[in-house]
């Protein structure tokens, strides 16, 4: 006979040799059974049973709990008798947990490093944790948003608490798939006739037929405006017929004083008019949609968003009193909703402020592992205000309305306690972001500093990949000793917003490093400027840059604005568009001609077809170029600014340089290694694996 005893060690035995349950602090070579507290949670649980076990028993009297929640209580209740002396592992059962408020892990929740708190999937499932919810009893319908006969096929359905007020969703999902919330027009922009005004509110003068007066009186019609490098959303207050003038919810961004900048109108009833889209007509308490081909609404799965944060780490920072050793692992975070202020809200740059699905405030030792993130309205994850060595490792985040990771904060942390820093994101696929703010980045790093960020995979964004630092200049910054290494970045900027790179710098910061990165493919608005590879903006000083592959990109592999002693050697940047490398410096904004020297340039093979090998401002300031390959497959002149080749070596530039062919294996389907006997060693350059960017371990995808 077996006894009961027997059969719970025999399940500890697979769990542990599948390794749903392990220490956090565990690698694949050294996962030993842990001797821990197990507490399983069930979609078919119950909170006021003990969580011992992973279905409910034959009596219903006794089983898993219902929710993480009644896991993190029941935690609580075992602290509450004592320090954990074993690590606490809650295994979660496949299945979706709809939240009606976010997760809250406290100081109290937390482990300890010895007896960390794992929530973890259980073995073979997946586990949801989400933000939304599903809309039925979905019908058709004959009318449009507005109320006039609709010449294509419309489905409707009655939604619960919109018409009190209760609800208003601002994403709707079909089958997993975004919808577009009714806009006009539905491909491309309209384009403002001059200048947005400064005025307060602005106004925006638009071109005839754009812009409809009815469109003012219902108040919660939207102009969505991107200029280079920011985006905005204003509300339209009034509308001027005989001038063609709208007037807008709030003031533009100052430096937002672009000609004829392009915009969309977003949530207007009428502008329901192509497949894909929806309106919610919150005076019926009705959602609309246009299906596409083969949808039946009937039998679809169509997600309105509601929560706008999934989970929250609340530590005190200043205490301090962290949240630590708690380890979230396998779990899916998705459909979480966006908001907007009553005034509307500017994108000043990189979405910085939009908040994230799962919240890090004053929180040490924790990790996020192997999760998934998708359909989400903001950004994925937010650590800051104190966080500390926190890990946040394989996972892909996806489908996303902000950006995928922001790390520490705008201003510079005033005390050590406030700082967030040696943090490390990596080994996670973060694509397909941007959606409701297209100017929000991959992985953003305010103030914060001592951060590794490391063999990532960012693409299909609309502005930059990897942001670091928040000091336009030289002045103090919390920025510092951050490591960018051995990501992998493409697809960037997808032609939508201006003045970005696949990694972008400001500020001062020592001990910065960008090593062993690729990056290629970043395209910018046609009518703007700026789709750069490595781009040293404002100030960004003393960061060493090396043994990058930056191909083509459509305005340079590197670009240096303005800074000090910046060191760029041994990468290899090929198949710039306008240009390959690309200096600027704005008369009248910053000064021309710095006393120090803003970078040097040395041991690197440039290698292109066509077109200019530089642009910008190279007759001011002071940088070096030495020991260099510079080769052009066409018949494009080897120019440096106003100068040859001859010339810009009698100016002391360049002159342990050479033009030959690097001898590249077959650059054409970007294998950039080199063959044997490359004059690229002659000059010091030393060869560097290129595949070893991007994630090295297996994800959650």
């Amino acid at each position: 006979m077996i006894k009961p005893r027997w059969i719970a060690s025999l399940m500890m035995a697979c769990l542990v040799a599948s390794g749903v349950i392990i220490n956090v602090r565990e690698t694949r070579a050294d996962r030993t059974q842990p001797q821990g507290i197990v507490l399983y949670v069930s979609t078919e649980g119950n909170d006021t049973w003990s969580g011992s076990l992973p279905s409910p028993n034959t009596a219903r009297s006794d089983g898993p709990l219902r929710t993480p929640a009644g896991a993190r209580d029941k935690i609580r209740q075992l602290r509450a008798k004592g320090p954990l002396v074993k690590p606490v592992y809650v295994l979660i059962r496949g299945g979706v947990y709809s939240l009606t408020e976010p997760l809250v892990f406290n100081p109290e929740d937390s482990g300890t490093a010895e007896n960390p708190v794992v929530y973890t999937n259980y073995q073979g499932e997946v586990p949801v944790l989400s933000g939304g919810h599903q809309i039925l009893n979905w019908e058709p319908a004959n009318v449009s948003a507005s109320g006039e006969p609709n010449g294509v096929m419309t489905w409707q359905a009655e939604v619960p608490g919109v018409k009190e007020g209760k609800w208003y969703f601002h994403q709707l999902f079909v089958n997993a798939r975004r919808c577009q919330r009714a806009r006009t027009p539905n491909q491309g922009f309209f384009h403002a006739e001059g200048e947005i005004t400064e005025d307060n509110p602005a106004k925006l003068k638009f071109h005839e037929g754009d812009i409809k007066p009815a469109w003012a009186q219902t108040g919660d019609v939207q102009v969505v405006v991107l200029t280079t490098w920011m985006d905005y959303r204003l509300f339209i207050k009034s509308i001027d017929p005989s001038t063609r003038v709208a007037t807008l919810s709030l003031k533009r961004p100052f430096w937002g004083a672009e000609k004829d900048p392009r915009y969309w109108v977003e949530n207007a009833a009428d502008a329901l008019d192509a497949t894909g889209e929806w309106y919610l007509d919150r005076t019926e308490g009705k959602v609309l949609y246009i299906p596409t081909p083969g949808e039946d609404l009937r039998r679809a799965e169509v997600m309105g968003t509601d929560l706008q944060q999934l989970v929250r780490f609340e530590g005190d920072e200043e205490a301090p009193k962290l949240v630590h050793d708690i380890c979230l692992r396998g779990i899916t975070f998705e459909y979480t909703d966006w908001s907007i202020p009553p005034v509307g809200y500017v994108n000043w740059q990189a979405a910085y402020d939009v908040p994230a699905a799962v919240e890090m405030v004053g929180a040490g030792n924790c990790s996020i592992e192997k999760c998934r993130f998708a359909h989400l309205g903001q950004y994925a994850v937010e650590i800051h205000r104190g966080t500390k060595k926190v890990q946040i490792t394989g996972n892909e985040m996806m489908d996303l309305g902000a950006g995928g990771v922001k790390v520490g904060d705008p201003k510079d942390p005033n005390e050590d306690g406030q700082a967030t820093e040696g943090n490390v994101i990596s080994d996670n696929h973060i694509h397909d972001i941007g959606r409701v703010y297209p100017g929000a980045v991959g992985i953003w790093i305010g103030q914060s500093s001592g951060n590794t960020i490391a063999h990532n995979e960012i693409d299909h964004t609309f502005y930059t990949g990897i942001s670091v630092g928040w000091t336009w200049g030289y002045g103090p910054t919390g920025a510092h000793h951050n490591v960018l290494e051995a990501n992998l970045l493409h697809d960037i900027g997808s032609g939508m917003m201006s003045d970005l790179g696949c990694i972008y710098t400001l500020g001062v910061q020592p001990g910065t490093v960008e090593r062993g990165n690729v990056c290629h493919d970043v395209t910018r608005d046609e009518h703007g400027y700026g789709g750069f590879g490595l781009y040293t903006d404002e100030g960004s000083s003393g960061i060493l840059i090396e043994n990058n592959l930056v191909y083509r990109t459509q305005d340079g592999g590197f670009h240096h604005h303005y800074g000090r002693d910046n060191i760029v050697r041994n990468n290899i940047f090929a198949f710039g568009q306008n240009a390959e490398i690309r200096r600027s410096r704005v008369p009248g904004y910053t000064p021309i001609d710095e006393p120090h020297r803003g970078f040097a340039f040395k041991h690197n093979i440039v290698f292109w077809k066509d077109g200019p090998l530089t642009e910008g401002t190279w007759n001011y300031g002071r940088y070096q170029f030495s020991d260099n390959l510079y080769f052009c497959t066409g018949e494009a002149p080897i120019k440096f600014g106003k100068w040859s080749w001859k010339e810009w070596q009698q100016r002391g530039q360049d002159v342990h340089s050479v033009i030959a062919d690097p001898l590249f294996v077959d650059p054409e389907h970007d294998d950039f290694r080199l063959k044997p006997g490359s004059p690229a060693l002659r000059i010091g350059f030393k060869p560097f694996k290129i595949g070893a960017a991007g994630p090295q371990h297996e994800s959650s995808q």
